[in-house]
């Protein structure tokens, strides 16, 4: 399976994007019913938790951007989206897509945001 983020973009302060995340190959009941999650790696800092969907249909957010951002998931395009409102230039990083299937995670390939002010 591999899984195709794409959605960045340049944008001002307040503006939005929408992230997507395609997921392609042998997609299991099991797989797509797994923990997604967004993820995201500013400039010079570690990866860290944006968004996440659990197993059961939960979500939980980062504080820096509850309110802001929502993280859904459309099951008959395989897709996980992260719907970015009221960016602000902290938002600035590369983000990530991630599944995790058992012990086995999936990344995407990272997609740049860049918000400026």
């Amino acid at each position: 399976v591999q899984l195709q983020a794409s959605g960045g973009g340049s944008v001002q302060a307040r503006g939005s994007l929408k992230l997507s995340c395609a997921a392609r190959g042998m997609i299991t009941s099991v797989f797509w019913g797994s923990r997604m999650a967004w993820y995201r790696q500013p400039p010079g800092k570690q990866r860290e938790l944006v968004a996440e969907l659990t197993s059961d249909g939960n979500t939980n957010y980062q504080d820096a951007v509850k309110g802001r951002f929502t993280i859904s998931k459309n099951n008959s395009r395989k897709s996980v989206y992260l719907q970015m409102n009221s960016l602000e230039p902290e938002d600035t990083a590369v983000y990530y897509c991630n599944i995790i299937e058992g012990s086995r995670h999936y990344w995407g390939q990272g997609t740049q945001v860049t918000v400026s002010s």
